[in-house]
């Protein structure tokens, strides 16, 4: 009357019958906790509710099973007085025992429940740790990312520098190589006097000397921008000379754009500078030695 017994329990327990006759025969009649605990971790299986089909000669409760179960085991003993077991002359238990009984599995099953609640936060608190994990990995990368575009910013800018210098160093040679020709040329043909060419070396120093204002505001090699964001916002920075309008797009990109698409205008006097500008030096756009530029929205 072993299966019986954990079967009328798992009814009486309020389970439904063709979960409970599910329970008994999957766990092969290992006593209530068994059953139990198969329930509780099938419970959400989509074919728990099918009927429940036996094998050929496996009836629950047939008398042939009844002559051929084997002893109950301690852990199904334990819930054997649940029923009165009609034709073997035990005694039937009264309903207080049955009630303490009953009491006792659902303590049991709430039990249980809490230790499957457990597990699950504490599978819920690992998930979180992962998706915290990669979150974390996802702001390196992204962190990387934005370093590799600067590094790369800057070695744009040493190497404008650089082909600044070369291109000072080329006009100065073609002075100085001029400034010999000529030298040459009008010290030949005044050879006779020998005083000619001192008079003639003397204005060639003059002149720069009388002209050193306007060639240092073209040789200007920083130049200091500032920008006016779309909340009202400033950033101000030093730029070279030679650098293109697109490092000053860059530096707004990585400093205040927040992604969003913009342009670049000078107020006074207007201009709105198009794509092609972006290309173009500081020093030719007319933004040397310093200038203000406003974010507008595309």
């Amino acid at each position: 009357m072993a299966e019986c017994t954990t079967l009328d329990s798992l009814l009486e327990m309020g389970f439904d019958r063709n979960r409970a006759e599910k329970a008994v025969a999957h766990t092969g009649n290992q006593g209530i906790e068994s059953a139990m605990d198969w329930l509780m971790e099938h419970e959400n299986d989509p074919d728990i509710d099918e009927p429940y089909v036996p094998p050929a000669g496996n009836t629950l409760g047939t008398t042939e099973e009844q002559s051929q179960a084997p002893t109950e085991t301690s852990e199904s003993a334990e819930f054997a007085e649940f029923i009165e077991e009609g034709g073997d002359g035990n005694k039937a238990m009264t309903e207080e025992e049955r009630q303490e009984q009953v009491k006792r599995l659902e303590e049991l099953m709430k039990m249980r429940q809490e230790e499957r609640k457990e597990r699950e936060r504490k599978d819920e608190i690992e998930r979180e740790k992962q998706r915290r994990k990669q979150g974390q990995e996802l702001l390196q990368v992204k962190q990387k990312l934005q370093d590799d575009e600067m590094k790369k910013l800057a070695d744009l800018r040493r190497r404008e520098k650089m082909e600044d210098r070369l291109a000072k160093q080329r006009v100065k040679d073609k002075i100085a190589r001029d400034r010999e020709e000529r030298a040459q040329k009008f010290g030949g043909g005044s050879s006779s006097t020998g005083l000619s060419s001192p008079p003639f070396e003397a204005p060639l120093q003059s002149p720069p000397e009388n002209q050193g204002a306007p060639p240092a505001k073209k040789d200007y090699d920083d130049c200091r921008i500032q920008v006016r964001l779309l909340d009202g916002s400033t950033l101000s920075t030093v730029f070279k000379a030679q650098e293109p309008l697109a490092a000053v797009r860059v530096y707004v990109q990585m400093n205040g754009a927040n992604g969003q698409d913009f342009n670049l205008i000078t107020p006074y006097p207007r201009r709105v500078y198009t794509d092609l500008d972006m290309e173009k030096p500081l020093s030719e756009l007319g933004l040397v030695p310093s200038a203000v530029l406003v974010v507008t929205k595309k």
